[in-house]
């Protein structure tokens, strides 16, 4: 992109977004004011499109906009103090994505469980004695002999 400014549809073509996520990121403060031509029109620098394709990428590995809120501002700060940029953040995410995937794995074994031993009803599946559901809130002994389907 030549150093020309652009406007906002030049901008939201070249990052990949709508003129609705322009806007919103604008007054998120995640995207900087832009100029105004005498027209009223918005004129923004090439690099706006670098920042919105930065705030798209750290949505997709999972980050918040406040979070891309705090990278960014990050960035800018002069004296930055350790600990306030990506790595530490991105390592932060990763614990957050591993716990998530583990909890994914015990939810789909419960399903798998749930398949394989036939469950079809819930309510059934409660008092069921071995109904491979996890129904934390009802105590073991409460539970009938029922056989499994």
């Amino acid at each position: 992109m030549s150093g020309e400014a652009l406007r906002s549809g030049q901008v939201a073509e070249a990052a990949g977004v709508n003129l609705q996520t322009l806007r919103y990121y604008e007054r998120r403060g995640l995207l900087a004011e832009p100029q105004r031509s005498n027209g009223g029109h918005r004129l923004y620098p090439p690099e706006a499109v670098t920042v919105l394709r930065v705030i798209k990428a750290a949505q997709r590995l999972g980050f918040t906009l406040q979070e891309v809120a705090d990278l960014l501002e990050a960035g800018t700060r002069p004296h930055r103090r350790p600990g306030d940029g990506l790595h530490r953040r991105a390592q932060d995410k990763l614990a957050e994505v591993e716990a998530k995937i583990a909890d994914l794995a015990v939810i789909r074994q419960a399903l798998t469980d749930a398949l394989a031993a036939g469950c079809d009803d819930l309510t059934s599946c409660a008092t069921s004695s071995c109904c491979p559901l996890p129904f934390a809130d009802l105590a073991e002994e409460n539970r009938d002999a029922e056989p499994c389907h």
